[in-house]
């Protein structure tokens, strides 16, 4: 008996560190550390001209509010 009441007695003291070590956010925050090390930096090429003309393009391409406000 007295046992089951220390045990009771760790659990409910040790009961916010076991929730950061194996609660719903400490799974976020796993899964978001994972996540974050499969990232990579893409480093500058010599025709970074080219990239900005090309991103350049793409944004000219995008409908704004103004284009659609004319075809209604």
């Amino acid at each position: 008996m007295v046992l089951v009441l220390a045990a009771a007695l760790v659990v409910a003291v040790e009961r916010p560190r076991l929730e950061r070590a194996l609660g719903r956010d400490a799974r976020k925050e796993r899964d978001r550390k994972r996540r974050k090390a499969r990232l990579r930096v893409v480093e500058p090429e010599d025709d970074s001209d080219e990239f900005i003309r090309s991103v350049q393009r793409d944004l000219d391409a995008l409908p704004t509010i103004e284009e659609r406000d004319r075809k209604t």
